[in-house]
């Protein structure tokens, strides 16, 4: 069980809320959570949505809410089948009028005593009103790496990939009202959305929401074989996301997404996604306006090429 854990915060610091989505994780629930609770100079409350979950992490989280006033769990309702569509039960559920600033976490990280504390400064500091950072991610096995998100965004970035880890984002009470908003009047389309990070990015994108990605890392992405995501690293990863891509739901995914966006009639879309393959010709040769980093550049112009040949199946 959690002990207490009180680190220094006062009444002037930011008001915080962590949604916690959380399926079977009893093997790291308690390290994360304390690592949460940890957290120095912000006020924290934990929000935590529960699948039904064949473990005790459901009867451990409700005994802890009963001990920790930071700690709420809230009704699930029904299953919400993946960990996107338990995030966004969070958004649509949680009272976030209280907060200055709303998170997003896992399930099986452990973070730094000063992640919140950073990521609120750096929304603070720079007037931006969504944040997100690199992680080390880190296996069993003592391996160690920086996975780095930071590069410089692009034109059309947001909607083709995340802006990093969702369980780095800190995002403003106003963005997130607005996101939950958009969530609220568009039940059914949620339901497509298999990336509730890449979404929120994407929203904040283009609602011009100003973002900022921090080449820092203050917490350790713990990788294995339950990871719904993971690190995109090795043979198995590159092959895994490029069958994602060839097979269409990459490009479906960014469509699901705009047509989340295009259901506000002010919404005006600054891209069209591609149907033929004369379409998707032409997003190959604007490879270099859809993702942040130069190699990712390269890949989606041979994916995007290799779609303008053979064609994909929606």
């Amino acid at each position: 069980m959690v002990t207490s854990i009180r680190a220094h915060a006062s009444d002037s610091d930011p008001r915080v809320a962590i949604l916690l989505a959380v399926y079977n994780g009893m093997p790291w629930i308690e390290e994360q959570v304390q690592s949460i609770l940890a957290q120095q100079n912000v006020n924290i409350s934990i929000f935590i949505s529960i699948d039904p979950s064949s473990d005790n992490c459901e009867q451990w989280c409700l005994t802890l809410a009963k001990s920790e006033a930071r700690v709420t769990v809230i009704e699930r309702g029904i299953s919400q089948q993946s960990a996107t569509q338990n995030f966004f039960n969070l958004i649509r559920q949680v009272d976030i009028s209280p907060f200055d600033y709303i998170g997003f976490s896992d399930q099986d990280d452990i973070w730094l005593p000063t992640k919140i504390k950073m990521a609120t400064n750096a929304l603070q500091a720079g007037a931006f009103d969504g944040y997100s950072s690199n992680v080390e991610a880190f296996w069993e096995s003592g391996k160690r790496a920086l996975i780095n998100k930071a590069q410089k965004q692009t034109r059309w970035d947001h909607f083709f990939e995340a802006a990093g880890p969702g369980c780095t984002y800190m995002l403003t009470n106003q963005l997130m009202t607005a996101i939950k908003n958009r969530l609220l009047q568009s039940p059914n389309l949620s339901e497509s959305i298999g990336f509730h990070d890449w979404f929120c990015y994407a929203f904040a994108r283009e609602y011009n929401y100003r973002w900022f990605i921090d080449h820092n890392s203050y917490m350790y992405y713990r990788q294995h074989n339950n990871n719904v995501v993971g690190v995109n690293q090795g043979l198995r990863a590159f092959l895994r996301r490029s069958k994602h891509v060839l097979s269409g739901e990459a490009i479906n995914q960014s469509k699901n997404i705009l047509a989340i966006l295009s259901s506000d009639k002010r919404y005006a879309a600054k891209i069209t996604l591609p149907s033929t393959p004369l379409d998707y010709l032409k997003l190959a040769l604007r490879s270099r306006h859809c993702r942040r980093r130069f190699k990712d550049q390269c890949y989606f112009f041979m994916f995007c090429a290799i779609m303008s040949i053979y064609g994909v199946k929606h």
